[in-house]
């Protein structure tokens, strides 16, 4: 007897699509039951917040298995874009767990590929093209989805460094307006004297690190920074930082300057810039020598070097340094986030200027800023 045609319809094997849409409940269940044991922050998820967007990724991919022939051009861009869609909604839920890593979510995909082998194996090998299918989703999945976590996480952070340091800004001022307020109130032969200057320059430089936090969180939110430009005497400008500096480290500051270097600045942010060179280069330079402020001009350019005395920068080191939250090996000890030549840099660009480094053995560190002329500008 000849087998009726629906009975020979029922006895075909399922395509690999329509096999992955029969066991998707089967495969999440093995898949959560690994993810349980080898997944260490699944512990602390319920089945639907585990899952999430998995079962919709499966979906997905039994569309991508159904056969070529019946898609067209416009399908099959629907269906990368949807794996696209769904393989970054998984990372941004990942990243909103604490104790998700970016390992833990791409060991959540190999798992995930390791069952959907597993258990549409049971019968029939898959063909070549369909195993391929299935390796190249899960790879896609996976860069999607680390990259939407590295994302989201950055922006948490962002936003939490945000909060965090506006937050401090209240607490901080009513310190140092106390601080200073006492500080008027002591004689010049008050032994306390010495130890309201130091507790007013430590709240200045806690006060400078908030400050380029934020400012870095701008920057990083392509905001830039706020910028009120003026014409500037740079002369002027250096007198007052020497006189700050000497009160604070001593009279070991030079100033060598051709006369009435005027150029068009934002007052407060370059002085923020030149301060910043100046403290690294006490802080890094040997002790006690001198550190030297040289300003040139030319028709079209100014140049201030900020000079320190030491050690020489490497030129691995000097290839990092104007990168934010990266510090050089000998900075490990000393205070700061890695933030201010990230910050010096992106000011100085602000102007249309440029800041480089020169250090070699025996001729100590020079940092110069070049920027327009004021004629030029």
């Amino acid at each position: 007897m000849f087998a009726s045609p629906l009975s020979a319809k029922q006895s075909m094997p399922y395509s690999a699509a329509e096999n992955l849409r029969q066991n998707s409940k089967k495969i999440m269940k093995i898949w959560e039951e690994r993810a349980r044991k080898e997944v260490s922050a699944s512990v602390h998820q319920d089945s639907l917040a585990l899952q999430n967007s998995l079962p919709l990724y499966l979906e997905q991919l039994a569309d991508a298995l159904s056969p070529q022939s019946e898609k067209n051009p416009a399908q099959i861009a629907k269906i990368h874009t949807e794996s696209v869609r769904i393989g970054k909604r998984h990372g941004h839920e990942r990243a909103g767990y604490a104790d998700y890593t970016v390992s833990q979510l791409i060991l959540e995909y190999h798992i995930l590929r390791q069952v959907v082998f597993q258990v549409l194996e049971v019968e029939t090998p898959l063909a070549a093209r369909e195993r391929d299918i299935i390796v190249d989703s899960i790879e896609q999945a996976v860069n999607d989805a680390a990259t939407q976590f590295s994302t989201t996480l950055r922006d948490i952070q962002e936003m939490f460094i945000v909060t965090l340091t506006h937050d401090l800004r209240g607490p901080v001022n009513v310190v140092k307006m106390g601080t200073q307020l006492i500080l008027r109130r002591l004689e010049r032969s008050d032994a306390h004297l010495d130890i309201a200057v130091r507790m007013v320059s430590a709240i200045d430089r806690m006060d400078a690190m908030i400050q380029n936090l934020l400012d870095a969180s701008r920057l990083r939110a392509g905001q830039g920074l706020n910028l009120e430009f003026e014409e500037c005497n740079l002369n002027h400008i250096l007198k007052e930082i020497v006189e700050d500096l000497n009160f604070s480290y001593g009279e070991r500051f030079v100033i060598v300057a051709d006369e009435a270097v005027t150029i068009s600045c934002c007052r407060k942010q370059l002085r923020r810039v030149i301060e910043n060179l100046a403290n690294n280069a006490v802080k890094y330079g040997t002790s006690n020598t001198p550190i030297t402020f040289t300003l040139r001009q030319s028709k079209t350019r100014v140049s201030l070097a900020i000079h320190n005395e030491g050690e020489p920068i490497s030129p691995e080191t000097q290839a990092i340094l104007f990168q934010q939250f990266r510090r050089a090996v000998s900075s490990k000890e000393k205070n700061g986030w890695g933030l201010g030549l990230f910050l010096a840099k992106n000011i100085v660009e602000a102007h249309h200027g440029t800041i480089l480094v020169e250090s070699a053995e025996g001729k100590g560190t020079s940092f110069i800023i070049e920027l327009p002329n004021l004629a030029d500008s």
